[in-house]
């Protein structure tokens, strides 16, 4: 069942004459159909503007560059989807770029050890993985407001890779790693290669199954989820594992990418929040959906892309990316007011 096929099934309850003479949904498709409009005046300005930004080469790089971004703004989508809209009281996790670095941190270890590729990634899909466990029992078994729960394990999980590191980069290389940042296929580099897919497989699983389903359900209509006997608290539990499950793959994309360890993985937490609200945007009933954070992940990545070929401050693109944050949950707050 698709993403499309939920849509109609949640909009038949309030399918009346009254919200049809609200104009929510036109809103929602007029804002919809800006920002891909938007998107395309950026890319066009930048095409126009920016040496080498319409580029074969360039349009690669830029993929290859966002796969960590895409990464972590996936698994910050799935707790989005099964906490609900609200960014208050619903899901967030503010943990995540911080979990990519100490995954990746402990990745870098591993390899320094002298083990093996395999047993890095397990080590990293473990740590991130177990990070993401830790968000779950605060929010559903203790019941801490995920805003607060997820900034106090991003602190923990910070100061352990203050701990590990002393603050300095830790490199590391082998055979996966050089094979991550080097390969490449029909010019996209494998970093991309492994976003894409990684994307697909979520799309399919959060768009076309039954627990997709459910993680919208439960987002969507907690109280109607649990009264049709859909097992609420362990939806909530499993976005968070599984959040945590994509910094762990996050922070190994990262250590090829830098061939190493990064001692700013924190700065990253404003992108990826960016990314996955901006994300809502594209989708039909502004609902965070798999393609949309793609298409985000993309106008972001291309947005600080074609800052740099233009010599911009990333002062600026800081800037920016905090405009998008306030407009896209203004608008989106703006017209579930009005649809209610």
């Amino acid at each position: 069942m698709s993403v499309e096929a939920i849509d109609l099934t949640l909009d038949l309850p309030q399918a009346d004459a009254p919200k049809a003479q609200n104009g929510g949904p036109l809103a929602a498709n007029l804002l919809r159909a800006g920002s891909l409009l938007v998107f395309a005046l950026v890319f066009l300005f930048f095409s126009a503007t920016a040496p080498f930004f319409l580029t074969v080469g360039n349009i690669g790089n830029v993929i290859g560059q966002s796969a960590v971004l895409g990464v972590l703004s996936i698994g910050l989508t799935l707790v989005l989807v099964s906490g609900g809209p609200n960014v208050v009281t619903g899901g967030i996790d503010l943990s995540l770029a911080a979990n990519a670095g100490l995954s990746a941190v402990v990745y870098a270890l591993i390899i320094q050890a002298g083990y093996s590729d395999a047993v890095a990634i397990l080590g990293a899909l473990a740590t991130g993985t177990a990070i993401g466990a830790v968000n779950a029992i605060a929010v559903v078994v203790i019941g801490i407001v995920p805003l607060l729960s997820t900034i106090a394990v991003m602190n923990v999980v910070a100061g352990v890779d203050l701990v590990l590191t002393q603050n300095t980069v830790i490199p590391a290389s082998s055979d996966v790693l050089t094979l991550l940042s080097s390969g490449s296929l029909f010019t996209i580099p494998a970093l991309g290669i492994v976003f894409i897919l990684f994307a697909i497989a979520a799309a399919l699983v959060l768009q076309f199954t039954p627990l997709g389903l459910r993680l919208y359900a439960t987002g969507e209509f907690p109280e109607a989820a649990k009264a049709a006997g859909l097992p609420v608290r362990r939806l909530t539990a499993f976005s968070y594992v599984a959040a945590g499950f994509c910094g762990g793959l996050a922070g190994i994309l990262s250590v090829a990418y830098l061939s190493g360890t990064s001692t700013g993985s924190g700065e990253m937490l404003l992108p990826v929040v960016v990314t996955a609200l901006l994300g809502t945007i594209f989708s039909r009933r502004l609902v965070p959906t798999i393609p949309g954070t793609v298409l985000s992940t993309l106008f972001v990545g291309f947005l600080v892309n074609g800052f740099q070929l233009l010599n911009l401050s990333s002062t600026l693109v800081s800037g920016v990316q905090g405009l998008l944050i306030l407009l896209v949950v203004s608008a989106t707050t703006l017209l579930r007011k009005e649809e209610i």
